[in-house]
């Protein structure tokens, strides 16, 4: 409670100080991450070429790859720098929140990004290679698949990231659960319209047309849901 009281009695511009100084943290964790990433872009190609086995990709116009791997180094390095950067904010917005606020914020915010790591990883190893193998072997008798590099890359890095957002479900269910708006019954009665409105954002967040993607990211979002009631009952009671 002191350092509560030390923080508030801040002046306006002892604040915009505090702020500068983690705003400036910020963008030299994430230069140096960029950097980084930059050096080791053939490394982290590779890794994004793995769910894509067998298939030749083409520079198709002049600097394609070159301006690629800039884009690929600046989402990989947003993706890895983030624990930092939420870490910084939680410095910064910790010593003015109340002991309730802090209870919330806090474990949401971790929660929020520990899901968002977890649903990259379930696009990864599972949503990705099925949504790659169906463009694969459709038509695999009839044209060669030879894809454009950055072509793919946006792909992948849509599909990713739109997963990771996509399990933050969870977090906001808690979020609306403790703050009273819904209980967690009354999550639990809309469970029909859940399966309508997840197959629908299902379809909208996968760029491949064939159900059984659709279909396990539908399943994916379902899960999440009822995981999000399960974990509201038990902090409830």
């Amino acid at each position: 409670m002191k350092e509560q009281s030390n923080h508030n009695k801040m002046s306006i511009f002892e604040h915009i100080e505090e702020l500068r100084q983690r705003i400036f943290i910020i963008l030299t964790i994430f230069c140096l991450i960029t950097l980084l990433c930059f050096i080791y872009i053939k490394n982290i190609s590779y890794l994004l070429q793995q769910p894509a086995t067998g298939i030749k990709f083409l520079q198709l116009a002049p600097g394609e790859y070159f301006f690629a791997s800039i884009k690929l180094a600046l989402y990989t390095s947003l993706t890895l720098s983030s624990p930092f950067i939420i870490y910084q904010i939680i410095l910064f917005i910790l010593p003015g929140l109340t002991k309730k606020e802090a209870a919330l914020l806090i474990p949401a915010l971790v929660g929020s990004m520990i899901l968002f790591f977890l649903g990259i990883l379930f696009s990864y190893t599972i949503l990705t290679p099925a949504a790659l193998n169906f463009f694969i072997y459709y038509g695999a008798d009839i044209v060669e698949p030879i894809w454009s590099f950055e072509q793919y890359f946006n792909f992948i890095l849509f599909l990713l990231f739109s997963t990771g957002i996509a399990f933050q479900l969870p977090v906001i269910q808690i979020i609306l659960g403790i703050m009273g708006i819904v209980s967690s019954q009354q999550m639990l009665n809309y469970w029909k319209y859940v399966i309508f409105i997840s197959t629908i954002i299902g379809a909208i967040l996968t760029p491949s047309t064939d159900p059984f993607t659709q279909l396990l990211m539908s399943s994916a979002i379902f899960f999440l849901y009822l995981s999000g009631i399960i974990f509201l009952k038990c902090i409830k009671h």
